[in-house]
């Protein structure tokens, strides 16, 4: 009787704690949707041709497109022609942001495209394949009076992609190629108020540089960055979850510490999961509006990548505790064939991250997509990583098959028990799919949400209000997998209460004062698990 009113009380418990967590799942899809605005804004940016007649143009010298200090424009190229101005005498300018503004630490980042416009011309056509060569500046000042300080200079090559709708005749000279856009720039901080950008299109017919590209009439860019108003939001969601999750997780491996037992495997790997977890949200961001980190994306992709992986081998344990003999179980090593696609395909994306981001923090320009190599070798390290997924999880769905199938199975023995211990293992096997449904359903949310963000315009309009689709899309599925973890630490922490002596003959030999708790991994301080015991005894049947 005792086992059963513990039993429900646990259940209503459960029931609570689920109530609770699905209100603050969704305050923070709310959060998102209709305090934070869009995570981020495009701004286009026309450049400007300025007239360089200097002898030596390696020599330092910054051309604003505009201002007081402005350089020498030209229209358009027939003038340049007009007035026997060379190809190599022009720069392109543009200055960031847009006049009358400034740029923000709380911009986080700024990413750039390109978009060239060519006009076709009989005696000046886009040959197939055609490469451009790009000698691109970036500086920064923080006064409008300051001089510029070089960030980083590069040449760069990018190769162009376009197509022409009509016939190539006399008749269609002027018309302009559909183009790609090109992948120009990215930093990972927006330490300074100005930006200032100078792009050369040198040409040399000997070495075949910038010959045969079409006649270039203007040079466009698209720069995005992060909203500030998101970014607060974001580092305030970070500073709230930060503490709530080290809080329990702090009390969680107090528990576990308070066992006469050493911690198992499947408790250790929760633990981890909530370090990392801990790793995410410490709010280090905070600093980068003080200090020019351009490191912070990178940075970013390797927090989230540990956590993913960290995620990912906690599943494949955590159904492997529940199908795994005797010999097997509490090992890591009996995993490695199931973590180790997880090991191969995180380090290919690190890989991959290194050698894109790792290289921008010395050069902003440079693209891991823009040469033949690059690409073969990007391309290379995704689509083992997309292997290395895809048979994580065929191995994850053959192991949750298994374990339903064998709970099924085992819930045969359950009406030979007593009342108090069938209750407390149908608990443990409720709570074990509860668990797993809960897994499903935010693995689905994830996916749903991601799909939505991608195909709206980005907010929806309800009568007056404006929801913010992104935005709700980030700050919801961050704090779901807070939560997430959260739940996994609070429901599999081990308990000390006892649900009283049981002798009767369906107690399958376990011996009373057992630990009653939440886990359905180890409920004995020194022998295998409850669930375990069960399936042990009907395998022998």
């Amino acid at each position: 009787m005792a086992g059963a009113i513990i039993e429900n009380m646990s259940t209503r418990k459960l029931c609570i704690v689920g109530g609770i967590l699905l209100v603050l799942q969704v305050i923070a899809f709310l959060v998102g949707g209709l305090i934070a605005p869009s995570p981020t804004t495009a701004v286009p940016y026309m450049s400007v041709k300025c007239i360089d007649v200097r002898k030596n143009h390696h020599k330092t010298k910054w051309l604003m497109p505009w201002g007081p200090n402005h350089c020498k424009k030209l229209k358009d190229f027939d003038e340049a022609v007009s007035r026997q101005i060379e190809a190599n005498d022009i720069v392109f300018a543009v200055h960031i942001p847009l006049p009358s503004k400034e740029m923000s630490p709380w911009f986080q980042f700024m990413l750039f495209i390109m978009q060239l416009d060519i006009a076709f011309k009989m005696d000046n056509d886009l040959k197939e394949n055609a490469e451009i060569t790009l000698d691109v500046s970036l500086a920064y000042r923080d006064d409008m009076f300051d001089d510029w300080e070089e960030i980083a200079h590069a040449i760069e090559i990018r190769k162009l992609k376009c197509t022409f709708g009509s016939p190539k005749t006399v008749e269609s000279e002027g018309r302009h190629y559909d183009c790609d856009f090109l992948p120009f720039m990215e930093i990972g901080s927006v330490a300074h108020k100005y930006y200032l950008i100078n792009i050369r299109l040198p040409v040399n017919d000997r070495k075949g540089i910038n010959v045969g590209i079409g006649e270039i009439k203007d040079i466009r860019l698209v720069g995005i960055h992060q909203n500030g108003g998101f970014t607060k939001v974001w580092f305030a969601m970070k500073t709230f979850l930060t503490p709530s999750i080290l809080i329990i997780m702090v009390w969680y491996w107090r528990r576990i510490t308070l066992m006469t037992r050493a911690p198992v495997l499947l408790e250790k790997v929760i633990f981890a999961l909530g370090i990392s977890m801990t790793f995410i949200n410490i709010p280090v961001e905070w600093f980068s509006i003080g200090f020019d980190w351009t490191w912070m994306l990178l940075f970013g992709d390797i927090r989230q990548g540990i956590f993913y992986a960290m995620l990912l081998s906690f599943w494949i344990i955590f159904c492997g505790e529940h199908m795994m003999d005797q010999n097997e179980r509490n090992r890591l090593s009996g995993y490695w064939k199931q973590v180790g696609p997880i090991a191969v395909g995180s380090f290919c994306l690190f890989i991959f991250d290194m050698c894109e981001r790792g290289v921008q923090l010395k050069n902003p320009f440079y693209s891991i997509w823009t040469t033949e190599v690059g690409t073969e070798l990007a391309m290379a390290f995704i689509i083992v990583a997309g292997i290395c997924l895809c048979l994580y999880f065929l191995f994850l769905c053959f192991m949750v098959f298994q374990v339903f199938r064998n709970i099924s199975g085992k819930q045969s023995s359950l009406p030979a028990m007593s009342k108090a211990r069938r209750l407390h293992y149908e608990g443990l096997i409720f709570r074990f799919k509860f668990l797993m449904l809960i897994t499903l359903a935010c693995a689905a949310m994830t996916v749903i949400f991601f799909i939505v963000s991608q195909v709206t315009e980005g907010h929806w309009k309800w009568g007056d209000m404006t929801i913010q689709v992104n935005s709700a899309f980030f700050t919801g599925i961050y704090g779901m997998w807070n939560l997430y973890v959260f739940a996994l630490m609070f429901l599999y922490a081990p308990s000390h209460k006892n649900y009283g002596e049981d002798q009767s003959n369906g107690d399958l030999g376990v011996n009373s004062g057992e630990e009653l708790q939440l886990t359905t991994t180890i409920t004995h301080v020194d022998g295998p698990t409850e669930v375990y015991k069960l399936a042990r005894k009907e395998a022998q049947e």
